[in-house]
């Protein structure tokens, strides 16, 4: 649920927009969650005090809007290798990280038509989008559905592409 807003220097908690968790979920964890948070991602949160990439993820659909920048490749392989969820990660599809674990493992992407507003952890809009586009990654079949069935009722504008079966 934390995204790094390169609009907002030394600001590093950002809400994920209510229409898309409520579009995609409902969630068992979100282990990128802010200390306070104006409504409720998933079932369980871990924030930084409980360091998600250290905390077990049993089963469940998970819901990542991880950490931007240098720590994100981290995350994405933790929910890769847990292969039930969908994370929310900018579309910087050239990285090194899409190459060894996007493109190889996740089942699909929706490619969000329009950057992103976050929200601050008060609930408030931030007053510019994100930095970059954003894509919603699906990682296992159950998140795949939820990916496919946002895209199919229209309830997040972009593109859905099938990766792997």
């Amino acid at each position: 649920m934390s995204a790094l807003n390169v609009n907002n220097v030394g600001h590093d908690e950002w809400l994920t927009p209510k229409y898309i968790t409520d579009a995609l979920g409902p969630f068992d964890l979100d282990p990128c969650s802010p200390i306070n948070r104006p409504w409720a991602t998933a079932r369980t949160h871990l924030t930084i005090l409980d360091d998600g990439l250290l905390t077990p993820w049993n089963d469940g659909i998970v819901w990542m809007n991880p950490p931007y920048g240098r720590e994100t490749p981290k995350w994405i392989r933790k929910m890769r290798e847990h292969n039930n969820g969908i994370a929310l990660i900018f579309a910087r599809t050239d990285t090194k990280m899409w190459f060894d674990d996007v493109f190889p493992y996740a089942k699909s992407l929706l490619f969000i038509q329009k950057r992103i507003k976050f929200f601050n952890v008060d609930g408030t809009e931030a007053p510019s989008s994100g930095g970059a586009p954003s894509v919603i990654v699906a990682y296992g079949d159950e998140a795949n559905a939820c990916l496919l069935s946002a895209s199919i009722s229209k309830s997040i504008k972009g593109q859905f592409i099938q990766l792997n079966k």
